[in-house]
C-alpha cells in the first residue's frame, strides 16, 4: 500500500483531518442501533430458554434436562456466527462495511420474528424443536458479522483520540439491546401464566420488527467507512481474496483475538445466561425478580461500556483491558456464595457488577482494541473471525457446559467457577502478550507490533 508509514513514525498530517462530524454522528447511531438489535434478539431468546422454552419444546424431560436442551439450541446460535462471520466479512471487504450491516439486519430481525410464530411441541411435535434450531441457526448466521462490522466501521470512522470511546457505542448498543429486552420480559410477566405461556412470549419476539426497522432507516443514511474508501484507491477490492489475506498474514492476529476474548465471552454469556435458570432452578429465586435486574444492570452496563471505552483512549487498550481481566480472574470465587444467600439485593448487585465489567466492560475496549490490531486490507475478516469463533467456545457454549457440570456435580457451583476463572486467565495472559494499540494509524497494511501506539499518546509502550 502506498505511503504507509513504518511502525513508530509519525503519522503524515494528510492522515490527521479531522473526521466529518456528522458522518461519525451517523457511524456511531448505526453501530448503537444494529448491535441493540443483535442483543435484543439474543437476549430475549437467553431469557425464553431458561424461562419458557423447555416447557413448549422439550416437555417430555426433566426440568434440569430440559434447560440443557434449550441451551443447547442457544448454542447453536454461536456455532453459526462463525460461518456468517466468514460468509459476510468476504462481501464487506469488498463491497464496504455499510452494505454488510444493511443486509444481517434483516436476517436477525426475520428470523427473531418468526420464532415468535412458530407452534410448540404439543402442535407438531419433533418438528418444533427442530423449527426452533433452525430458527436460532439464521439469527446467529446473521449475528455473526454484525457486532464486528459495527466496530470495524467506527474505528476507521472515529477522530483520532476518541476512537474507544465513540467503538465503545457499539457494546453500549449491546447493553441497550439487553435493555429492552428486559424490558420486553418484565411486561409479559405480568400476564396471567397462561396468557404467558400461549401468546405472551411470542408477542416478545415479534416485537423486535419495529426494532429491524428503525434500525434499517437510520443505517441507510450512514456513511462508508473513509479508510474502505481510501483502501479502493491504492487496492482492486472487489476481486481481491480476504479470507485469503487472513490466512496468509493475519492467523496469528485471530488466534489473539480468539484467546483474548474467549474468557469474556465465556463470563458474559454466563451473567446474561446461564445465571437465570441457576438463579431460578437452583437458589429458587422468584422468576418475576429476575427480568427487572436484568433491566437495571443493562443500563449500569451501557453506562460501563462507554466509560471503559473513553479509559482505554486515556490510559490505553492494553492496560484498561488487563485490569478488568484480572477483576473477572478472581470474582467467580466470591459471586456464587453471594448469589447462593438468596438475598435478593445481593444477587441484584452481582448481576450488575457482573453486566458492567463481564458483559460489557471489557468489550467496550475490544470495539477499538481489535479493529486496531489488524492490518487495513484485512481488518473486518480478522475481527470477525476472531470475536465469532471465540463466541463459539466462549458464549457458545458456556450456558450448556456450566448447566452441564450443574448436573454432573450435584448442583456445586465450584467447577463452574473454576472453568469462568481459567479461561479468564487465557484472556489475560494473550492481552499481556498484545501490543499497544491506542490510535495506530489505521491505513497500515500489516498487522500491529510494539511501538505503533499514536505518538505523543499518554500510554506507555511495550
Amino acid at each position: 500500500m502506498a505511503d504507509v508509514p513504518a511502525a513508530g513514525e509519525e503519522i503524515p498530517q494528510s492522515q490527521l483531518q479531522p473526521a466529518d462530524p456528522a458522518n461519525v454522528r451517523r457511524a456511531a447511531t448505526a453501530g448503537l442501533v444494529g448491535t441493540m438489535l443483535e442483543n435484543y434478539d439474543f437476549v430475549i431468546y437467553g431469557t425464553a430458554s431458561a424461562l419458557v422454552f423447555g416447557k413448549l419444546f422439550f416437555p417430555e424431560i426433566s426440568p434440569v434436562a430440559g434447560l440443557i436442551a434449550a441451551f443447547s439450541a442457544y448454542a447453536v446460535g454461536f456455532a453459526a456466527r462463525p460461518l456468517g462471520g466468514l460468509f459476510f466479512a468476504h462481501f464487506g471487504e469488498r463491497y464496504g462495511r455499510r452494505w454488510v450491516l444493511v443486509t444481517t439486519l434483516f436476517l436477525m430481525g426475520g428470523a427473531t420474528f418468526a420464532i415468535g410464530c412458530l407452534p410448540d411441541f404439543h402442535t407438531i411435535g419433533i418438528l418444533a424443536p427442530v423449527l426452533l434450531v433452525t430458527c436460532r441457526f439464521l439469527q446467529g448466521f446473521g449475528a455473526g458479522a454484525e457486532q464486528s462490522g459495527g466496530a470495524t466501521l467506527l474505528a476507521e470512522t472515529a477522530p483520532l483520540g476518541r476512537r474507544g470511546r465513540l467503538s465503545a457505542f457499539v457494546m453500549v448498543g449491546a447493553a441497550l439491546g439487553a435493555v429492552l429486552g428486559a424490558l420486553a420480559w418484565v411486561l409479559v410477566q405480568q400476564l396471567p401464566e397462561e396468557a404467558l405461556m400461549s401468546w405472551g412470549w411470542r408477542a416478545v419476539f415479534w416485537s423486535s420488527i419495529a426494532v429491524t426497522i428503525a434500525a434499517a432507516v437510520i443505517r441507510a443514511k450512514m456513511a462508508e467507512s473513509p479508510i474502505f474508501e481510501e483502501l479502493k484507491k491504492s487496492v482492486d477490492v472487489k476481486n481481491q481474496a480476504p479470507l485469503k489475506e487472513v490466512a496468509r498474514h493475519g492467523k496469528r492476529g485471530v488466534l489473539r483475538v480468539i484467546l483474548m476474548n474467549w474468557g469474556v465471552s465465556t463470563q458474559s454469556y454466563t451473567y446474561q445466561v446461564f445465571m437465570i435458570g441457576y438463579l431460578a432452578t437452583v437458589i429458587g429465586v422468584d422468576t418475576s425478580f429476575i427480568p427487572p435486574v436484568q433491566l437495571a444492570a443493562s443500563v449500569c452496563a451501557a453506562i460501563a461500556a462507554f466509560l471503559t471505552g473513553a479509559l482505554s483512549d486515556r490510559f490505553g487498550r492494553r492496560r484498561t483491558t488487563l485490569v478488568l481481566c484480572g477483576i473477572l480472574v478472581v470474582t467467580p470465587f466470591l459471586v456464587f456464595p453471594g448469589l447462593g444467600t438468596g438475598s435478593q439485593v445481593l444477587i441484584a448487585i452481582i448481576i450488575i457488577l457482573g453486566y458492567m465489567v463481564a458483559a460489557q466492560g471489557v468489550t467496550g475496549v475490544h470495539m477499538s482494541y481489535f479493529p486496531e490490531l489488524f492490518g487495513s486490507r484485512y481488518r473486518y475478516a480478522g475481527v470477525t473471525l476472531g470475536r465469532e469463533f471465540s463466541s463459539v467456545i466462549g458464549g457458545g457454549v458456556a450456558p450448556l457446559l456450566a448447566a452441564s457440570l450443574l448436573a454432573r456435580f450435584a448442583d456445586s457451583w465450584v467447577p463452574i467457577a473454576v472453568y469462568m476463572s481459567l479461561t479468564m486467565l487465557v484472556s489475560f495472559i494473550a492481552t499481556a502478550l498484545a501490543p499497544e494499540t491506542v490510535d495506530r494509524d489505521l491505513t497500515v497494511g500489516s498487522d500491529a507490533v510494539a511501538g505503533e501506539a499514536r505518538p505523543g499518546a499518554s500510554v506507555g509502550r511495550r
